[in-house]
């Protein structure tokens, strides 16, 4: 049923990041239980319809890089997503490690390399026609983010033939300016500049990211940017004498929409608050019988028996 001027989205992407799994029974700072953040994400999907075509999760994705953590985040996420014939796209962030990453979430051993040896995890996935670009920027040993000249000379490979549907490109370190925490520019992506002279021009249709653990938005090299929130906790980009405040409190996801023209981005919370007002699902067939009419003056006209909130059933449609 279409409502407005808008058809579907053709493509709906769950962005999800920085879950910093633990192996089982260790706390965050002694206080968050990471787990409990990602069980929360995936009862919220599991609400809604559509269900998501991906679920696009950009780095962190264990906060000490252990063996049970991926474990773990497997055992939580693929059964999930196979229930929801949903896609998985893991991305890797400053906190994972590439080789036990590559090992815990794609079952390749990549042996005893120093870490400065272990290939960059990128990889390409296809949804149906929409390619989702999976772009690793974690740089060994540091929590800054960088791209090699063979990353990008690759990534311009990737993006030379244009997908059916365009390309989603998605990196845990975002190519935004950071001004509500300046400080945190010092672990920003390096050289945003090359990675702009590649994807300017392409059928990148968005660019995903995470990181900062607050939801952003902005455009680099003229394509939109969503930076989604973590599930784990939160940067309070308020605080009260605090340079650099976390918080146990607003963790969120984003849900992007994908349509043939635009992208559409909503954050949803993870915390259940208490609702004011509302209706039932017994309303939905009702408003689906009537005419585009009959909605309009049912729910569009403001002295409505359905605004004015009167008791009773709504406005019957016609025969």
């Amino acid at each position: 049923m279409q409502y407005g001027q808008f058809p579907h989205p053709r493509f709906t992407v769950a962005h999800l990041s920085d879950v910093h799994l633990l192996s089982p029974g260790r706390k965050q700072y002694d206080a968050i239980v990471p787990e409990l953040g990602l069980m929360l994400v995936l009862e919220r999907l599991s609400r809604l319809d559509p269900v998501p075509d991906a679920l696009v999760f950009t780095g962190d994705l264990a906060d000490k890089a252990e063996p049970a953590a991926y474990a773990r985040l497997r055992e939580l996420v693929e059964p999930f997503a196979a229930g929801i014939g949903a896609q998985v796209v893991w991305v890797m962030g400053n906190h994972d490690e590439r080789a036990p990453y590559a090992k815990g979430l794609f079952d390749r051993d990549l042996g005893d390399l120093d870490a400065d040896a272990v290939p960059a995890q990128d990889a390409v996935y296809d949804v149906g026609g929409l390619r989702i670009v999976s772009l690793d920027s974690s740089t060994p040993r540091y929590h800054h983010g960088e791209l090699s000249d063979e990353q990008l000379g690759w990534l311009a490979d990737v993006l030379s033939t244009p997908a059916e549907h365009g390309t989603i490109l998605a990196l845990h370190h975002p190519p935004i300016p950071v001004p509500m925490i300046p400080q945190a520019a010092v672990i920003e992506l390096r050289d945003m500049d090359r990675l702009a002279s590649v994807v300017a021009g392409t059928d990148v249709r968005i660019i995903l990211g995470g990181h900062y653990h607050y939801s952003t938005y902005s455009t680099f090299a003229g394509i939109p940017v969503s930076v989604a929130s973590a599930s784990c906790y939160t940067t309070d980009v308020a605080p009260r004498d605090r340079l650099i405040s976390g918080v146990d409190g607003h963790q969120a996801f984003t849900m992007t929409h994908v349509y043939d023209d635009r992208v559409v981005n909503t954050v949803v919370p993870l915390a259940q608050a208490p609702e004011v007002s509302g209706f039932g699902l017994e309303m939905l067939p009702l408003i689906d019988a009537m005419s585009p009419e009959e909605r309009t003056e049912t729910i569009s006209r403001k002295d409505s028996d359905f605004n004015l909130g009167v008791e009773g059933p709504m406005i019957e449609p016609q025969p």
